[in-house]
């Protein structure tokens, strides 16, 4: 088969490979139909992730049909259309018990880490993949969700939900601001209104992604470049501050524009993933009751946001921005490491 190989910091190639095979009983090869790349992928090929070592195939997401399973497989079947989830569970773990497998213990890739497709073992960008614990880490697609809808389900959409809009503790009424208008953000700004926010404000550098998000259910949009931006902000919240405060980049500007904007008792929700450290201004928000939370999403809500997708409820398939066959792969990432020139926003790439 043909994969999407990494080399080493900024190299990669399209290539042929050995095709994956049943290692495990709980084990299920996927014929991958639709995948799409991450901005994970990007760091990886920076050499951000140590832990990726050369000859990896990269990807966590996906959307494919069932081609074989394994022994101890019993609830999928050759011929099933299913969502690769980006976070594989044992299912009997304590986190895993816990419902919290983005920590499962299973030896397959390194115990305490669920991220290991693409990360660890071999991943989605590829025709085949090789997907451990099967049963737990696969959900059938119903009738009439399409691939593409699909493949915002394998991340982006249970993230923005489970670390942001779930950790960050909204409640009916409340104003939530989303820092980063990118496609985790945006799918923060589409679930938020699953919890009863009132008011969604998205800011961003980018007022392409700002009328963007408008689109995805944002009430205001704020260019937090512009001169007065945070006085602007805090006059929607009559000077107190938003209940919820949404970090969806993972760069310090971005964490201290969310410490600024949270009201006293409200939550930080941090959903990007930062490679350098932040200054916490503890001095002033010891007395403000604030909550920061963290996160690696572990996809529990996925199967509940997949029905809210095939009842029309969520329409994901507006993340998809750009069509590409696997064959030019190697153009889908130079697309995707251009989006603020290309205006790429998710990629399916499909066989």
């Amino acid at each position: 088969m043909k994969a999407l190989v990494y080399h080493g910091p900024g190299k990669k190639a399209w290539e042929e490979v050995p095709d994956p095979t049943i290692r495990s009983a709980t084990d299920v090869i996927v014929q991958v139909d639709t995948t799409t790349i991450c901005g994970t992928d990007l760091h990886i090929l920076k050499g951000d992730v140590p832990a990726v070592t050369e000859g990896r195939i990269l990807g966590h997401e996906g959307v494919g049909t069932v081609v074989e399973v394994g022994s101890a497989v019993s609830r999928l079947a050759v011929g099933d259309r299913v969502i690769i989830s980006c976070i594989s569970s044992c299912g009997s773990c304590s986190y895993c018990q816990e419902r919290l497998p983005a920590h499962c213990l299973n030896p397959e890739g390194a115990p305490g880490v669920g991220w290991i497709l693409g990360h660890l073992i071999d991943g989605t960008q590829a025709e085949y993949v090789r997907t451990p614990f099967g049963e737990n880490s696969l959900h059938k697609l119903p009738e009439g969700v399409s691939d593409e809808a699909g493949l915002c389900l394998s991340d982006i959409l249970p993230t923005a939900f489970e670390i942001g809009v779930r950790n960050g503790r909204v409640e009916p009424g409340d104003v939530v601001a989303v820092i980063g208008a990118g496609p985790v953000g945006l799918a923060a700004i589409m679930t938020v209104g699953l919890y009863g926010a009132s008011r969604v404000i998205a800011l961003d550098l980018d007022d392409n992604r700002l009328e963007l998000a408008k689109q995805f259910g944002a009430t205001d949009a704020v260019n937090n470049g512009s001169p007065g931006w945070h006085e602007e902000v805090m006059g929607m919240t009559d000077g107190l501050g938003v209940d919820t405060a949404i970090e969806a980049v993972g760069i310090p500007a971005t964490f201290d524009a969310s410490v600024s904007l949270i009201r006293p008792g409200g939550t930080v929700a941090n959903v990007g993933v930062h490679g350098a450290p932040v200054e916490l201004p503890l001095q002033d928000l010891w007395i403000k009751d604030v909550a920061i939370t963290t996160g690696l999403v572990s996809a529990t809500t996925t199967a509940m946001l997949l029905k809210l997708v095939a009842q029309g409820k969520l329409t994901p398939e507006q993340f998809i921005t750009h069509h590409f066959p696997m064959n030019d792969f190697m153009d889908a990432y130079d697309t995707f490491g251009r989006a603020a020139e290309t205006r790429a926003m998710k990629l399916a790439i499909s066989r």
